[in-house]
Order: C-alpha cells, then structure tokens, then sequence
C-alpha cells in the first residue's frame, strides 16, 4: 500500500460575530477542507497555505496557533490501495470572495451546524468539531 501525506486548512470567516466555515465541493461529490499533497521540500504549513491559494485564490490567511488535528484512511485510485493521512490547521480570513480552481465544482461558507450537515466524511465533520471547540475555547 502507498502512502500519501497532505495537509488542509479549516478555513473560517467571521460574520457579523458568527463563524463560517469554507466547504469546498470535489467532483467526486462530497464536501470537504483545502486539502493537497505535500510536496518535496515543503512543510505542512507551507502545504496547506499554497493549496489555499491554489484551490480558492486566497492568500490572506492567519494560522490560528495550537491547533492541529490529523484523519487517516484508506481509499484505491487507478488499482493502487492509498493510506493518506492529512494534518488539517485553522485559519482565518476576512476575504469572502473565492476564485474555485478546476479542483471543485461548488463552494458555500457555513455556519459551525450547517457545515456541519453538509460536510460528507466523518472524519472531517470531527475535525470541524474540534476546530469550532478550539474557536470557542480561545475566544
């Protein structure tokens, strides 16, 4: 089996005293974080930040320190069994406008409850879990 290391962000805006979370919809048709594979050279903060930019066009971001949370699991592509694991931060911007990449074919901003019912994995529900805890936690 082949492994896959990459790294994502939980991105979120503040609206009118209310966090929303970026979703971005794959064409698989799930919805779920930036996310993309680290490449050589590059750390994981390094990783999640290009995939950013990449993926929605945004590049004002700021890490919210202390927060980290990691999902692994397993999927085939091509006839080839993958374990990947991601290691997903959080991070705020105040831009609401995205430029999708041919990446996606969607993406909403949501509230914590909604993203929450939108988002399609389980893992990545947990991770939006923690990361709105963490947000309540610091604030």
């Amino acid at each position: 089996m082949r492994e896959q290391k990459s790294a994502g962000i939980v991105l979120f805006r503040n609206d009118s005293d209310k966090n929303e979370f970026l979703l971005l919809n794959y064409p698989q048709g799930h919805w779920d974080f930036v996310k993309g594979k680290i490449e050589q050279n590059e750390t994981s903060h390094e990783t999640a930040l290009r995939e950013t930019k990449e993926e929605t066009g945004i590049t004002n971001i700021k890490f919210v320190d202390g927060f980290e949370e990691s999902v692994e699991y397993n999927f085939r592509f091509k006839k080839e069994d993958i374990h990947k694991k991601v290691i997903f931060f959080l991070a705020k911007t105040n831009e609401k406008n995205i430029k999708l990449s041919h990446e996606h074919n969607d993406y909403l901003w949501l509230e914590y409850n909604d993203a929450l019912k939108k988002t399609t994995f389980e893992n990545a529900k947990n991770v939006l879990t923690k990361a709105n805890e963490f947000l309540s936690s610091i604030s």
